[in-house]
Formats: structure tokens, C-alpha cells, sequence
């Protein structure tokens, strides 16, 4: 019996069950899970967009959460050393083990770039973890992170951890500034009134077009992204 790829089953799954664009007043979103059912989510398509758009910061010894994704796709040859922060000591691939909101187990002036997306919000005590970033950067090293704006509620982590936050570009740059330094940090925010409903509703990228996401809006803050130098 011949295996139907995923992707393609997401597919089929859209042209079953396609959004119905003028039928949305109702109390059920299209999908529940961001629409990863259905394609890609729609906060990814920003997330990449911003690590390309700058992706010649990453280099050097780079860290990331849990594993090394963007590092690998968005690196290139610029990586020297690929790092990953876990806080327990069950990931085989960690190579650091420590409390992002507590500066002590972590070490110190280590990493030339840290890639950290869509952890800030899951973090209760996030400005603690602001200083574990810059705790863990060399001086001259860069923070390349993404935050959770307009958003539902993330299940899996609600359940687990907690989802506590939501940011604008004004909270992001005042938070990060205390710590780095208000010159130091540049915040930015992908998004527009169709994506934001479209990520509320679970409508998926590829049921979007390039020109109808890459619409910027700062009235509809979907993701904000912040670059901040030590």
C-alpha cells in the first residue's frame, strides 16, 4: 500500500475543506492547531521572512532553543559552532544546559548569535530571561528574536508550561532596551488585518498569497521581531 506524503494530504485536505472566506461568523475557528492541519502556519511565513531578510547576523558560534533549525537553514557557512539551550538534561544534542531566567547556570559572554523564536512568551518571568540572553552573548553578540503578537492561545504550551504574554513593538523595545540598551535594540512587526485573521481562524500560508502577506501594518502587530547587540 503506496504512503500519501503529508504535504500532499494537507492538500487534498484544503481542496476537501477550503476556507470559505465570506462564512466566517461563526464561534469555530477553521483549524485549532494554527493551521498546521492544513499547511503552514502563518506566523512562520514571518518568522523565516525575518531571519533571511537578516540572515548575515547569524554566524559565528549560534545558539537556539532545543535544537538548531534556523541555524542550519539560515546559516550557511557563516556558522562556526552550532549550540542548543535545553533546561533539562534530556536532549541529546544540548550542548548547554540551563534556566534562561536564571543568568547563574548559564555561561557567560559564550555566543555570537542567539536565535530565540516564539520563546519570550512561554517564559512567565520573561525580562529574567532577557538578561539570561544577554548573560549568555559575547559583547558585540546579537539576540535575533521573534515574539508572539496578535495570537490565540497555544494549548500545547498553556498545558505544559504556560502562555503568558502577548507583545506590541513599543513593549518589545522597552523591555529589551533596560537590558541592552534602548540604542541597541530595533524592533519591527510583520502583519495586516487578512494575515491576523487568517492566523486566528488557522487559514493557512499557502491559502494566502506572497503579496497579500507581505502587506506590513503596524495597526496588526502578528509578529514582532527584535535584533538587539550586547
Amino acid at each position: 500500500m503506496s504512503i500519501i506524503p503529508s504535504s500532499l494530504l494537507k492538500k487534498i485536505r484544503m481542496r476537501l475543506n477550503p476556507a470559505r472566506w465570506y462564512d466566517l461568523r461563526t464561534t469555530q475557528p477553521v483549524s485549532t492547531v494554527f493551521g498546521l492541519d492544513r499547511g503552514t502556519p502563518v506566523d512562520r511565513y514571518y518568522i523565516e521572512k525575518f531571519l533571511s531578510e537578516n540572515k548575515n547576523l547569524i554566524k559565528g558560534n549560534v545558539l537556539e532553543i532545543a535544537e538548531n533549525t534556523y541555524s542550519k537553514k539560515f546559516g550557511a557557512d557563516r556558522v562556526i559552532k552550532q549550540e542548543i539551550l535545553h533546561y533539562a538534561n534530556d536532549n541529546a544534542n544540548a550542548t548547554i544546559i540551563g534556566d534562561l531566567t536564571k543568568p547563574g547556570t548559564l555561561p557567560a559572554d559564550r555566543i555570537d548569535c542567539f536565535i530565540c523564536t516564539q520563546t519570550f512568551n512561554f517564559i512567565y518571568d520573561f525580562k529574567a530571561a532577557i538578561q539570561g540572553a544577554y548573560h549568555l552573548l559575547k559583547k558585540g553578540g546579537v539576540l535575533v528574536a521573534t515574539l508572539g503578537g496578535i495570537s490565540q492561545i497555544s494549548r500545547y504550551d498553556m498545558d505544559r508550561w504556560g502562555d503568558f504574554w502577548r507583545f506590541t513593538t513599543l513593549s518589545a523595545q522597552l523591555s529589551f532596551g533596560e537590558v541592552f540598551g534602548k540604542e541597541n535594540v530595533i524592533t519591527k512587526s510583520y502583519g495586516n488585518v487578512l494575515a491576523a485573521v487568517s492566523f486566528l481562524e488557522g487559514i493557512s500560508v499557502e491559502e494566502l498569497s506572497p503579496a497579500e502577506l507581505d502587506v506590513q501594518d503596524e495597526n496588526y502587530q502578528l509578529i514582532i521581531t527584535v535584533i538587539a547587540t550586547k
